[in-house]
């Protein structure tokens, strides 16, 4: 045996033992942080992989069948219009009012068919980061000049990681383009506009049918949010009709399919999660038993589902264990946190950003969090440090990322969050 080759797997076991011997089993923050890791789990998979994943999924899987390769090379490719492509994918979180894990199955679309490394990872970052609702909460609860600063950072953000992203791998990206220069124009099944419905059809859904209650009970946001489910029933009554109209799918089949929802939303008015569940379910079985291409969109749809939620689940569980959940804790204590994120200091910026990097945010509780951590005295630099840096990644998210585009871009795309938002926050506290 050759012990030269046999020492890595050697010390792996022995510390994998080691681990095993002395779990700290019996104290109350570990076993705690265990529990917590359970709780988190949970609330994501009821909360989010329904609503939010899943629309993400065909979403994506949309983009892999129905959107040709060509037109993302024409609009995101790295030899595309810099100003088109960085334009759209700055200002795609405006749109989609996600948070950090729904939008990777899109990314991992638009990146898989070709878009340049830059405008990707400027949609990457943009998507959960200018989310309209969460900037306005944030004006309202902490603040007009903190909500300010954090929608012009999240989009200069987006256009500078971009671009920087573009130019360390432009080698690569030059590669990728002269290899794709010659694709052939794809033939064209159905018009562009009846697309572009369809795929505003799914957007809609994923985007109402995850509206947020708003803090006030009365305007606009609140009147969405109380119709929010009669909007979301609205769209995919349309996005049904499309199937039938433009991707020939029988229309006994979506009938039958729409039955059950139907049904379900009678029987339980008050848990609209049941009929969304049951129309999801419906959905892919008559997509899946297609043999055309409305078959080739569920195996897409089943390849990022597959890729993705795994990475998700597992980061949330490990997310969980090291800091809980909101106004929980889990292996890290949160006074911990509190006392790093004092002040204006290098470190306490720096702390903030990677903090909120590693740290998973659901859709507009950032806001509630860094309320309750500006009241311990956490300074207004760090304070907008984490609000750049948490909402657009977390340790879900950077196991996905990395599945995507590897280790070494991932490493570079969050060095570049990190000290973006390091340097920002150290501006900002400076200048208020």
């Amino acid at each position: 045996m050759e012990w030269k080759k046999e020492w890595k797997a050697l010390v792996a076991i022995v510390v994998v033992f080691l681990g095993c011997v002395f779990l700290p089993v019996g104290t109350t923050r570990f076993d705690k942080s265990i529990l917590e890791a359970l709780h988190l789990v949970k609330w994501y998979a009821k909360e989010h992989v329904l609503l939010c994943l899943i629309p993400a999924f065909f979403i994506a899987g949309a983009i892999a069948v129905f959107v040709s390769q060509a037109s993302v090379m024409k609009y995101l490719g790295a030899k595309a219009n810099k100003i088109l492509a960085y334009g759209v994918a700055s200002i795609s979180g405006t749109v989609l009012a996600v948070c950090s894990c729904t939008v990777l199955p899109l990314f991992a679309g638009i990146y898989k068919m070709g878009a340049g490394i830059g405008p990707a990872t400027a949609f990457l970052y943009s998507g959960p980061a200018i989310n309209v609702l969460a900037i306005i909460l944030t004006a309202r609860v902490l603040g007009l000049e903190l909500g300010i600063a954090r929608a012009v950072g999240a989009v200069v953000f987006s256009v500078f990681i971009g671009l920087s992203m573009h130019f360390i791998f432009r080698k690569e990206e030059l590669a990728k383009a002269n290899a794709q220069a010659n694709l052939p124009e794809p033939e064209v099944s159905r018009p562009l506009w009846q697309n572009a419905a369809w795929f505003a059809a799914m957007v809609a859904i994923l985007v109402f049918a995850n509206w947020g209650k708003p803090a006030e009970s009365v305007g606009l946001w609140y009147t969405i949010y109380s119709t929010k489910w009669i909007i979301t029933a609205g769209f995919s009554i349309g996005f049904a009709i499309m199937l039938v109209m433009w991707f020939d799918l029988n229309w006994w089949a979506i009938t039958l399919a729409s039955i059950p929802t139907i049904m379900a939303a009678v029987i339980f008015p008050h848990a609209p999660i049941i009929p969304f569940s049951v129309g999801v379910i419906g959905l892919s079985v008559i997509t899946s038993t297609d043999k055309g291409e409305m078959g080739e969109w569920f195996s897409s749809t089943w390849g990022f589902t597959k890729q993705i939620l795994p990475l998700l689940l597992f980061g949330v569980l490990i997310a969980g264990a090291l800091l809980g959940r909101p106004s929980q804790e889990g292996l890290i204590p949160s006074v911990w946190v509190s006392k790093a994120v004092g002040g204006n200091s290098l470190s306490a910026n720096l702390f903030a950003s990677v903090a909120g990097a590693f740290m998973y945010f659901a859709t507009l509780t950032e806001v509630p969090i860094l309320q309750g951590l500006i009241g311990s005295g956490m300074g207004k630099g760090p304070a907008l440090a984490l609000l750049l840096a948490g909402p657009a990644l977390s340790l879900p998210s950077m196991l996905v990322i990395r599945s995507v585009m590897g280790t070494k871009k991932t490493i570079v795309f969050i060095l570049l969050v990190v000290i973006m938002a390091t340097t920002t926050g150290m501006l900002y506290g400076f200048l208020f």
